[in-house]
């Protein structure tokens, strides 16, 4: 069954096209990732999702019909975006920033545990509640984010270059507990420029150049494919 469908969705930035009328699917408990070049539109295609542009064409969630919400009712649906170059509140200490992740749940038992539980997925953030979280560390802060997201217990979670300028332990780390999360049952639309990990963590994948997606299917195989190994894959 699919959580999300798309049908010829389309996101400009003023005159200019950045997606070009692409139609996708993501199934209820699928990790579908996104990938291609920078300038693709697979992060313009994220904003259109959540309404941060306004975007054209159709968009499904969970059978109910996105178009010309705002942003704020599209989160309280239950989808949640941690955005390229992670969004975190520098002025607000790691629990603040979580305790906003949370801004629509007034369900205090089970905000405790699901605070109990992003400690648990991220220890360091556990050691650092107290601190602004401007302080920390890129890595830290990609923790956050992806942390902050989920205390809203998003059905769709959109991840948007979550290794980006990060260093390889950290991004092996951050990943590891992506595939913690879909293991757990939360969907995932994942954007990666970072092709081989995308494919790696992911069930199915769909190409994007110039705005418009190219190839799709499973992820074991796309990673075969020669024209994606030559273009994303260094071969």
């Amino acid at each position: 069954m699919s959580l999300l469908q798309v049908r010829g969705l389309k996101v400009a930035y003023g005159g200019i096209q950045a997606v070009r009328g692409i139609d996708f699917d993501v199934a209820q408990g699928e990790l579908v990732c996104l990938i291609g070049a920078n300038g693709a539109g697979k992060s313009s295609t994220l904003k259109g999702l959540m309404g941060l542009i306004q975007p054209h064409g159709e968009v499904f969630f969970a059978g109910e019909r996105l178009q010309k919400q705002p942003t704020h009712a599209i989160a309280a649906r239950g989808m949640a975006l941690v955005p390229e170059g992670r969004g975190i509140f520098g002025r607000l200490t790691v629990a603040e920033n979580l305790a906003m992740g949370a801004y629509l749940r007034n369900d205090r038992a089970e905000i405790k545990a699901d605070l109990a539980r992003a400690f648990e997925l991220f220890p360091r953030l556990a050691e650092r509640s107290k601190q602004l979280a401007g302080t920390l560390s890129g890595g830290e802060q990609q923790m956050l984010a992806i942390a902050r997201a989920m205390m809203g217990r998003p059905r769709l979670l959109l991840l948007d270059e979550p290794s980006m300028g990060l260093a390889p332990l950290m991004v092996q780390k951050i990943y590891a507990t992506i595939a913690a999360i879909a293991h757990e049952g939360v969907t995932i639309l994942l954007v990666e420029q970072n092709a081989n990990l995308a494919l790696q963590v992911s069930h199915r994948a769909y190409v994007m150049e110039s705005g418009a997606i190219t190839l799709s299917g499973p992820s074991h195989e796309l990673a075969r494919n020669p024209q994606v190994r030559a273009a994303y894959l260094g071969d």
